[in-house]
């Protein structure tokens, strides 16, 4: 994944002028689960159209003018990336939060994963 490509479609958006602030989030495979046991790889499934859902409900936030975000499923080992996600927005007091209720938000209603030990 090339992160510069992302921010350059954000760069393209036809409302960038009014953008202030870009906040990212870039989630990767950890080699230890919350309750400390060794990963050796996760499984994750992504559900696109609720994904798609949730970055239309957080594009209509105020001051937010894009949400963009990739996702990588299937079988992964620890170190490889599992999601990316762009927030352009004018002020950090609307970005932050925005991003923030994003990741959440996909790793509550859009993803499903399985710790490999």
């Amino acid at each position: 994944m090339d992160i510069n490509k992302i921010i350059d479609q954000l760069r393209a958006h036809p409302d960038f002028p009014k953008m202030g602030m870009i906040a990212s989030h870039l989630g990767i495979v950890r080699g230890t689960s919350l309750n400390g046991r060794e990963v050796k790889e996760i499984e994750v499934e992504f559900h696109q159209d609720k994904i798609d859902a949730i970055a239309k409900n957080i594009k209509a936030l105020p001051g937010i003018f894009e949400v963009l975000i990739k996702t990588f499923g299937g079988r992964l080992k620890v170190g490889d990336e599992i999601m990316f996600v762009a927030v352009g927005g004018d002020i950090r007091d609307h970005v932050f939060p925005a991003l923030v209720e994003t990741v959440n938000r996909i790793k509550k209603e859009g993803t499903a994963k399985k710790e490999i030990f």
